[in-house]
This record gives structure tokens, sequence and C-alpha cells, in this order.
């Protein structure tokens, strides 16, 4: 036990303890949710981030990827590298392609993937990894891994959401409160929740290195999800932000954007962020709104507006922020009109006759 009483646990030790006993139990990974045919995607879906030479950086790669696919980060390890989150399954091969590149100049090998989350944009790349490397050991989560087996993609938001996601096999669990040893550091897991109930973040106490995911980005932090499901999470994200001001972060390494240093002017950009939110949960409602519409966009790159009338009359959460905004316009298919024309205005999408094109 360490001085804090956390578990300080190797990943040979995770994978043997965990695996061992998890993975008799582990049912059939199953066919792949994804469909048939994926639309094409840009090329250039991620880059590899060169921040100011710095000790507390060394071993670590970070992949900034865009809003599609979160960030990811591998850590450097002579015993196996560790990929932490994965991206969106339709950037898998550049996910792939972006972990092979650094491993062949390390001369390593791919020993595990983590999940901050399991939201589509974090661990869609799972699968890809997988069949590109191997069957490496995914850890997800603690309180996700019941839905993981059975593959629930209510539980999983997949469904909800109407956002594409390719199933996974998971291997163990993360638990908030131990440490991993990984590339000759420990870090903590820490309990996140807010943007996402079992979302975990991961800090190096030693380097003062944060990834936090989708709990707190330079400006903002992620849709509070939970609260459109009529669940009180906006005390949670305050939380989670005292949880992380108490850390001693140099560097932090978010879920969307480059890496950064000025913690304190993060969190309190964050806080008025919040505050905003708190007084006027419509305003966010309608925020989450368009953020799943243009996350559909992105999916899709461009779609004629019937079948975004389709999808958006087909996705449950978003009927149901049309409800609790009290039905506004005659139906949910004129208010999707509304959504993108509001995208439209802030250059985030464009039309084209019938079609709806994403920016």
């Amino acid at each position: 036990m360490s001085a804090g009483g956390t578990r300080v646990i190797s990943l040979a030790e995770a994978r043997a303890a965990r695996a061992a006993a998890e993975l008799a139990e582990r049912p059939a990974a199953g066919p792949a949710t994804r469909p048939a045919t994926w639309p094409a995607t840009p090329a250039a879906a991620g880059r590899v981030v060169h921040p100011p030479p710095d000790p507390a950086l060394e071993g670590l790669a970070v992949f900034e990827r865009g809003w599609l696919s979160s960030n990811n980060v591998l850590i450097h390890d002579p015993a196996g590298a560790v990929l932490v989150d994965s991206g969106h399954c339709l950037h898998g091969d550049q996910t792939v392609a972006l972990v092979r590149q650094a491993l062949e100049r390390s001369g390593q090998t791919l020993s595990a993937v983590l999940n901050t989350h399991l939201h589509s944009d974090h661990c869609g790349g799972n699968a890809a990894l997988a069949r590109a490397f191997g069957e490496v050991p995914v850890f997800v989560p603690a309180s996700t891994w019941e839905a993981v087996q059975a593959w629930d993609d209510a539980r999983l938001s997949y469904a909800p959401t109407g956002q594409r996601m390719e199933r996974f096999r998971a291997a163990g669990t993360l638990q908030a409160g131990e440490r991993l040893r990984l590339g000759g550091r420990d870090w903590e897991v820490i309990a996140a929740p807010g943007h996402d109930p079992d979302s975990v973040v991961l800090f190096d106490h030693s380097h003062g290195v944060l990834i936090s995911a989708d709990a707190l980005w330079e400006n903002g932090f992620g849709v509070v999800f939970p609260e459109l499901d009529g669940i009180e999470a906006f005390d949670d994200v305050g939380r989670v932000l005292d949880r992380l001001e108490a850390l001693p972060a140099t560097w932090v390494i978010p879920g969307h954007g480059a890496p950064f240093q000025d913690l304190p002017g993060a969190l309190a950009r964050a806080r008025r962020r919040l505050a905003g939110l708190q007084s006027d949960p419509a305003r966010h409602r309608l925020y989450a709104a368009k953020v799943l519409l243009k996350h559909h966009l992105l999916e899709e790159q461009r779609q004629s507006v019937a079948r975004l009338h389709l999808w958006a009359g087909q996705t449950p959460l978003l009927r149901r922020i049309w409800v609790d905004l009290d039905c506004p316009r005659a139906s949910v298919h004129a208010w999707c009109d509304e959504l993108l024309d509001e995208l439209v205005r802030r250059g985030a999408a464009r039309r084209e006759g019938d079609l709806a094109i994403n920016v």
C-alpha cells in the first residue's frame, strides 16, 4: 500500500490479477456494430504534438486529433507501451498508423489500452488496435465493466446518442484510487464524474502530468450528459474541478485540444462556464443538441437533409432534449433544421441544395 492508502500495481500485475479472473467470464465479442459501408473521413485526423522540451513529458507521445476523435497519449515503456484512449471508430486506421509509427521509432510493442471513459470518441479505435496489434488488453473504468461485457449500447450511450461504435473486448478495469506503474511513472486513477458518470483521469504526481480527458479542457469541459437524463451532475463537475485544483499539475493533456500548463486559468474558465450552465439549464440542453448534431455531421461528413431528419427522429437523446425544451418548432425535424441553420451561421456546417455538409 502507498502512503495514501492506494494500491501501487504494475500493469503486468493488473493483467495477471484481473484478466485471469475476468476473461473466463467474458462473452464472445460478436459482430461489430459498424455498418457495412462507412463514409469517407478526412485524412488529416491526427498529429503528434511536440511541446517544448520538458523532463516531465519525457517518454510521452501525445496525438492531438480533433473533435470526432479524442487525443491519445502513448506512454512509452520498455516492457510495452500503453495507449490512453483510442479515438473514434471512423479514425481507426489513423489511430493504428499513429501508434505504429511511434512504436517503430521506439522499438517497443503495444502492451495495453486504457480508456478514461467510453464515449465513442475515446474508445472507438479499440477494435482496430486489436486487429492491428493482436488482442491487446483493454482496461475500462470499473463501473462500465458489466455494460462492456454485455455490450449494452444503451448503457454505453451509443444508442441514445445515435453514434457509431465498434464493439471491443475489455480485459480488466481501472479502479479509482489505485496507482498504475506505467512508463516508469506511478499514475493515480482519479474518479472524474460529470461529463460522464464513469470517467476517470490519470495523474503522475512525480512529474506533475495530468491526463484530464473531458473533465477539463483549456477552455471548458465536455457536455454534462447525465444532466440530460435528469441526473444532477453539475455539482459533480464542480467537485472534480476542486479535486483537480488540488493537484500539483504542471502539464495538462486534455481529451481535446493541445496540452497546456496554465491549470489555474483553465479552472477559472471552466468554473465560469459551469456557473453559466447552472444558471440556465436550457442553454446547456440547447448546446448539447448542437453538439449531437455536429458530431453526427463529423461522422457522416455529408448527408441529405431528409436522412438527417431521419437520424434526428430516431435519436432518443435528441428527442428527449426537444421535449425538455417544450418542443420548439412543430416537429423534431423542423427543430433539426433550426439547429443546422445555427451551425451554418457559426461556420460549423454548410448547406448545398438538399445536402448538409460538415465544415
